[in-house]
């Protein structure tokens, strides 16, 4: 069965302003679209999501958030990497330079644990 992904982002950012972009951002495309994870994984969604706002070069807070959300969905540092540098081919090195930055303080505490500190 799927897990019931919630959020509240959308209405606590723009509930009074834009009520109805934020019901279908929290409702629909979190509270459906990412829920279907029975059809596919929270782990890949976070991965073709990254890559899409990567791609089109949103390097703000949207793509730090994902990034998390991918680092809390299983993605490694490693694989971060990996998929920045193969997007880099194919999106823009400046693209991926900005995504890298990102990328090293969502992962950087990894790199702590790695070193024993």
């Amino acid at each position: 069965m799927a897990q019931k992904i919630i959020q509240t982002a959308g209405r606590q950012q723009l509930g009074d302003f834009a009520p109805e972009f934020a019901h279908l951002n929290d409702d629909i495309l979190f509270g459906e679209v990412w829920s279907r994870n029975d059809l596919l994984s929270l782990r890949d969604r976070s991965l073709v999501t990254i890559t899409s706002l990567i791609s089109q070069g949103i390097t703000d807070n949207s793509l730090s958030y994902h990034l998390l959300e991918a680092k809390k969905n299983g993605i490694t540092r490693t694989e971060a990497a990996e998929i920045i540098t193969h997007i880099a081919f194919y999106a823009g090195w400046p693209k991926a330079w900005a995504a890298f930055n990102l990328a090293k303080k969502v992962w950087s505490e990894d790199e702590f644990e790695a070193n024993g500190k």
